[in-house]
């Protein structure tokens, strides 16, 4: 038997996840206590997302329990013990506004409980691959120092630097900067990931993520933006953009492709390894852009005003250079670009409605 463990499986990406390396021949054991709806509210609950689970897949266990709670992780992996192959761990505290209201519970989560995770990976299935979701975030606001050129919907980065054509690559610094509680909190998760791989010779890897998004998203306001906009625009809600003109930019990366990124990685594991993930050039839009999209696509026009105060630590302009990864990974190809995230997200919430 092997088996796939996955952290945060009802949500995002952890669903999506279990969903893939079933189809793959795994057993799969998730680990998801719906902490999604303490921290966003019941709209943002992922709790039926286990019930699809458990009705979908045949090989699939659900543990109601928190990676903070060593003991019972412990139990856990004892039980499963070697025949535990890959750990995908996708649970966290996502939202780097929410980190300030609690920043012991986001720390403890994103940190201590990645910590536990990979203690109990090196003594009962040493030689399973270690996949961290790590976060762009990590580079604090560093990115906001690049030269930037306002343009009519969008900010960029001037032509003639480095990262112009392809991205932010691993280079960047992750020192001097203000990375947000949760962005701190992912480092500390972030280089114990890398730690284990080098110090412990195990196969982990950190997948710094840009915007992360699929249909499944429970998109709320302080996480999710893409989905949440899409959420506000067919429901008629109104929306807030914080500061930068709304001219901001984020790539975004399809929960399907990113897994896709995942299961290339198992195939020929690294040790203490990281990679920028994203959308990249492929896959990017600014937020007025992103509402010009759902509009021309759904026809419903988005009630939304545009505030002069940026969210403390924000970046202006984030696009991931992947060439790292791809590199090492020559097989990967997206699926999904931003076109067809926008279609795919507006036609399953118009299902909803």
């Amino acid at each position: 038997m092997k088996i796939a463990l996955v952290t945060g499986s009802a949500g995002l990406i952890g669903s999506e996840a279990c969903k893939f390396f079933h189809a793959k021949g795994f057993s799969i054991v998730g680990i998801d206590n719906d902490m999604r709806s303490y921290f966003f509210g019941e709209e943002a609950s992922t709790a039926h997302i286990v019930h699809e689970l458990q009705e979908d897949l045949e090989h699939f266990l659900h543990h109601d329990a928190d990676i903070r709670d060593l003991n019972s992780l412990e139990r856990i992996f004892k039980e499963y013990g070697h025949d535990v192959k890959v750990i995908i761990h996708t649970a966290a505290q996502p939202s780097h506004d929410w980190a300030a209201k609690e920043p012991f519970t986001d720390f403890s989560i994103n940190a201590t409980g990645t910590l536990n995770l990979l203690e109990m990976t090196r003594q009962h299935c040493p030689g399973a691959s270690f996949i961290f979701t790590s976060t762009n975030k990590v580079y604090g606001d560093t990115p906001n120092l690049l030269p930037l050129v306002e343009l009519e919907r969008r900010w960029e980065v001037q032509k003639s630097h480095p990262f112009a054509e392809r991205g932010i690559d691993e280079t960047m610094s992750i020192d001097q900067s203000k990375h947000s509680l949760f962005g701190a909190s992912k480092v500390a998760a972030d280089i114990l990931v890398q730690e284990y791989g080098r110090y412990f010779d195990m196969n982990t890897v950190a997948f710094r993520g840009g915007c992360l998004t699929g249909p499944t998203h429970q998109g709320a306001e302080l996480h999710g933006f893409l989905a949440y906009l899409v959420k506000c625009a067919l429901l008629g809600r109104s929306y807030t953009v914080f500061g930068y003109k709304g001219k901001q930019v984020r790539d975004n990366i399809h929960c399907s492709d990113l897994i896709n990124a995942f299961w290339c990685y198992c195939q020929n594991p690294r040790q203490g390894q990281v990679y920028n993930i994203g959308g990249s050039r492929h896959s990017n839009i600014s937020m007025l852009e992103a509402i010009d999209g759902i509009r021309e696509i759904s026809g419903h026009k988005l009630n939304y005003s545009v505030s002069d105060k940026a969210r403390s630590g924000d970046h202006i302009w984030y696009v991931s250079d992947i060439t790292k990864f791809r590199l090492h990974y020559p097989t990967f190809e997206y699926a999904y670009d931003i076109d067809r995230i926008l279609k795919e997200m507006i036609n399953t919430q118009a299902v909803k409605l």
